[in-house]
């Protein structure tokens, strides 16, 4: 027998008195008496160490809260005995209260690829190419930037000096003036019909045009980039004059003959007044009598620099100067020089390093600028650059170093410094460094007291849409939106088949349920919605202009993105409750997503809020056609995967894996032969087999409940001719006649869940780690403030970033605050 508590000096719940008669009343059918349901006997639980494990328990609470334990048709614990239950593992067995959470210890981590692109940027001004020039982050509890999964290998460290000295080539000033440089494009130079200049046809002449301004006369060079782009053989016997003018004065004439793949560039000087000046470039056919061929021959213009003014009296800071440098101009005397290169790199580095750099380690860097400056012919700015490029790659910036305070009065955790808390925190909101306020705020010890105005003061910075994106899109997995393999024609197709009738039959079916936009299934009204909403695949064909909402185009995708983050930062902006995230009453979207969507008149390509008619079932995430998309297999829906989705993204209660050798659902599906099987036919034959049926009783009905959204979101109600049953019933009993009733459900029934899920999920993507068992005290705290004030996004926001997690840390040893670990 255990011996375990029978009346803690705390009050808290004990085991032998309190938790297990609960146990044996609700649990020892399915886990005692030689039932081990899910490998757990309770009535084996033979020594203190077995009975307080935190991953058991943690198991045991989450089946409890989920309602899959105990079995559905089973006796329930009351509410009094489920909180009971739960305040003796988590004070027993997980040893975390309120009172005294546990922070818990991040993995030592680095930079992402989003975050260094966003710190470059703000240093520098520079834009670096990640996505081409760094590899791809892991990804850990759905996020990219979890210390556990952001390792550092010798070839990703290659990867990391590398970058570092490409951004200092082209983001990092090499002179204190430069010539002023401006540069065009083929899409800046346009004709009067609006085409630019990428393929300007060797036999037509026309003439494409921008204008150009210039801050002082002088002399100034136009630099011209060209290719000829012809077929391969056989050549073609067009030449062509190319004419460049400027203010209708000619300074540019070549003629060009065939090329499959000729790049040519030329230096031309031209006299310019202060003001503005037009470029024109204009083809003229050589030969006008001779007929077009059935070849291509174009002349392409790759771009036009203008540099200037020549006179280095006229010359300026080069971009991104001030960002680095303080003075006008270096000074020359040795002393004085070291005494600035000192200043410039302390500047540079404390910011990029997000704390005061160490004495040892500016002495080493203004030594290795002032090695370089000192080479004959070296400026004053590539010894800094030299520095610069050593601070980039240094383990300091690439890794986000925290540094703590005095351990707290329990021995095991401290305060992280203000230093590292402004880190946290502008990382969390704007996934970059500290701006100067933050800086200046944690260099004076006041950060913490005035956190929560900061937090306010970095949510209304245009720099917190790196959150609203990288949240956002992370927690509802609607990255994938603008890449995912979905065959929009199949889909659409497979909507206007019919099962045991002709496709005229279906088809008039289709279009007859448009005009009322109402579901077909036996409960009543599904997911309809007003107008011309439904899937008919009437009118569908290539090469229109105008989009009709049959199609998921690339404007429908990045549209699609584009929703979920307007979405998302509406509430956060407007401090709305979160709880509209389930349903609501509006939209946002342009003209090819209203189209897709069923609502009129919409025009343009800016995303905007729209509220939608009181019988629409839009409004929410779970019916973004973003989500619908990436929850959704190639030529079909996957009931599935959204039920699967919603139980993670909105439920928090992770299904089981698939049991190994079950067959796929399209196995199913072949199975039936000529008949079509719907969706709901085919899983209702999948899950008979006892394997299965557990786990599609929990994901089935959340899925099917979104049947009346086709593959990529689009409303519908018939599947091969037969009516859409979008009803179904909860695990914990509640039952739903669509989409519409299900968000209802979701909302009187299961809003607390909803509560821990979203906690869980920022606590994760701020702490940048998973949620442990003893975390389930701090996220319960949150979502109980939650249910107190209605939901409000601020609520949440500020319960995670004053958590115990992001301001703390778990310590073995003490650390002063002058050192890193």
């Amino acid at each position: 027998m255990v011996n375990a508590q029978s009346a803690p000096a705390d009050g808290s719940p004990s085991y032998e008195s309190d938790v297990k008669p609960l146990l044996q009343r609700y649990c020892y059918e399915c886990h005692a008496d030689g039932a081990e349901n899910g490998n757990l006997a309770f009535d084996t639980l033979a020594t203190q160490e077995d009975l307080f494990e935190p991953k058991r328990w943690l198991s045991v609470i989450r089946n409890l809260r989920a309602g899959i334990m105990p079995p559905k048709d089973s006796e329930k614990p009351s509410a009094n005995e489920m909180a009971l239950i739960e305040s003796w593992i988590k004070s027993n067995v997980f040893r975390a209260t309120t009172d005294n959470p546990n922070p818990g210890r991040v993995t030592l981590r680095r930079l992402n690829r989003v975050e260094y692109r966003n710190v470059v940027r703000d240093l520098l001004g520079f834009d670096f190419d990640v996505e081409h020039e760094l590899p791809p982050d892991d990804v850990g509890y759905g996020f990219d930037n979890i210390g556990d999964v952001l390792s550092i290998s010798p070839i990703r460290l290659e990867k990391f000096i590398e970058a570092a000295i490409a951004i200092v080539d082209k983001g990092v000033p090499q002179a204190t003036f430069a010539i002023p440089s401006q540069t065009f494009y083929a899409e800046d130079f346009v004709d009067d019909e609006g085409r630019d200049a990428d393929a300007m046809s060797f036999y037509q002449t026309r003439t494409v045009k921008r204008t150009i301004s210039v801050p002082s006369a002088g002399d100034y060079l136009i630099h011209v980039y060209i290719k000829i782009d012809g077929d391969p053989s056989p050549r073609d016997p067009q030449e062509c004059l190319v004419h460049g003018t400027a203010d209708g004065r000619e300074f540019f004439t070549e003629k060009y003959e065939w090329s499959d793949n000729n790049w040519q560039e030329y230096d031309r000087y031209i006299s310019l007044e202060a003001g503005d000046h037009e470029l024109a470039f204009t083809t003229e056919p050589v030969h006008p009598e001779l007929e077009r061929t059935r070849n291509k021959m174009d002349f392409r213009m790759v771009s036009v620099r203008v540099d200037g003014p020549q006179d280095r009296t006229q010359w300026k800071h080069p971009p991104g100067y001030d960002k680095i440098f303080t003075r006008e101009s270096p000074p020359t005397e040795t002393v004085e020089r070291r005494e600035y290169a000192t200043e410039v790199i302390r500047r540079f580095a404390t910011k990029a390093l997000r704390r005061p750099v160490e004495e040892a380690m500016l002495s080493r860097l203004v030594e290795l600028a002032e090695a370089t400056y000192s080479i004959e012919g070296a400026t004053f700015e590539q010894g800094i650059a030299q520095a610069i490029v050593a601070i980039l790659a240094s383990p300091k910036f690439l890794f986000h170093m925290e540094a703590a305070l005095p351990v707290s009065e329990d021995g095991v955790t401290a305060q992280i410094d203000e230093y590292s808390l402004a880190a946290r925190l502008s990382f969390a909101l704007w996934r970059s460094i500290p701006d100067d306020e933050l800086s200046e705020l944690a260099a004076k010890g006041e950060l913490r007291q005035n956190f929560r105005a900061q937090v306010d003061r970095m949510i209304a910075d245009p720099k917190s849409a790196a959150f609203v994106e990288g949240f956002s899109q992370q927690w509802l997995q609607t990255n994938a939106v603008a890449e995912i393999a979905i065959n929009s024609e199949a889909i659409m197709a497979l909507e206007a088949a019919t099962s045991n009738a002709n496709d005229e039959t279906a088809a008039s079916a289709t279009n007859g349920d448009l005009a009322t936009g109402r579901g077909q299934g036996p409960r009543g009204r599904g997911a309809g919605a007003r107008g011309r909403g439904g899937a008919g695949f009437g009118g569908f064909r290539r090469g229109r202009r105008e989009y009709t909402g049959e199609e998921l185009t690339t404007e429908v995708r990045n549209a699609m993105k584009a929703e979920v983050e307007a979405n998302f930062a509406y509430v956060m902006q407007e401090d709305r409750s979160v709880l509209e995230f389930i349903d609501s009453d509006y939209v946002f979207v342009n003209s090819d997503l209203s189209k897709l969507y069923g609502l009129p008149n919409i025009e343009g390509s800016e995303i905007r809020r729209v509220e939608l008619p009181e019988d629409n079932p839009r409004g929410g995430v779970l019916t973004m056609g973003s989500v619908l998309t990436v929850t959704s297999n190639p030529t079909r829906t996957s009931p599935v995967k959204r039920g699967k989705w919603i139980l993670e993204n909105i439920l928090g209660a992770p299904s089981a894996p698939a049991p190994p050798n079950i067959p796929a659902l399209e196995e199913t599906l072949a199975e039936a032969g000529d008949r079509k099987l719907t969706q709901r036919e085919a899983i209702e034959i999948h899950r008979a087999d006892s394997l299965c049926a557990s786990c599609h009783a929990r994901m089935d009905p959340l899925g099917l409940a979104l049947e009346n959204f086709n593959g990529f979101g689009r409303f519908r109600s018939l599947e091969y001719g037969q009516p859409i049953d979008p009803a179904g019933e909860l695990i914990t009993g509640e039952t739903f006649d669509g989409i519409v009733d299900l968000k209802r459900a979701l909302i009187e029934k299961h809003q607390l869940e909803f509560y821990r899920t979203l906690a869980e999920k920022l606590l994760t993507y701020t702490a940048g780690r998973g949620m442990e068992y003893y975390d389930l005290a701090t996220i319960d705290e949150i979502s109980q403030r939650l249910v107190e004030d209605n939901g409000r996004f601020s609520t949440l926001l500020i319960g995670v970033l004053e958590s115990a997690p992001f301001h703390s840390r778990l310590m073995s040893t003490a650390i002063s605050s002058n050192k890193t670990e």
